[in-house]
């Protein structure tokens, strides 16, 4: 990323920090790749406890892009971050105006999420492809860390 006119100069000067933090989402296809075209603009992440990344993440952080069993293989900014508790009205706002950016077709996936109690939406720009692919071990079955 050293040729990068963005990442280069946000890299050179992130400091971990209670106002930036380094976060890795594990994801599954097609969602991973289209986050990487840039059509999937806001990622979404339900949860029924308060865990990650609900309340955890915040507008500048980074997130690293961990393929599901497999290696990161890049890395976005959260631009905007917003935490949701969730009831009936909540849930309708999330699925009529968020569906599109999320890139949601099937009404299977908001019949997956129905106990959710708490939802996280990040809008994620500036998608960049880290090759070659850095490996990461993670054993447990947590969808995100913050590092």
């Amino acid at each position: 990323m050293a040729d990068d006119a963005y990442w280069q100069p946000l890299l050179a000067n992130f400091k971990v920090s209670k106002s930036n933090t380094i976060h890795l989402g594990v994801f599954i296809e097609p969602y991973l790749q289209l986050i990487i075209e840039g059509k999937k603009t806001l990622e979404s992440r339900f949860s029924i406890n308060r865990t990650a990344p609900y309340c955890k993440v915040q507008n500048g952080d980074l997130l690293l892009l961990k393929r599901s069993g497999g290696p990161i293989v890049g890395i976005c900014q959260i631009t905007h971050a917003w935490s949701y508790t969730l009831d009936a009205t909540e849930w309708d706002t999330l699925k009529t105006q968020h569906a599109q950016a999320l890139c949601i077709q099937s009404p299977a996936f908001w019949e997956e999420k129905k106990k959710a109690n708490y939802a996280t939406l990040m809008k994620v720009r500036h998608v960049r492809v880290v090759e070659p692919a850095i490996p990461f071990v993670k054993s447990d079955r947590r969808g995100w860390l913050a590092l």
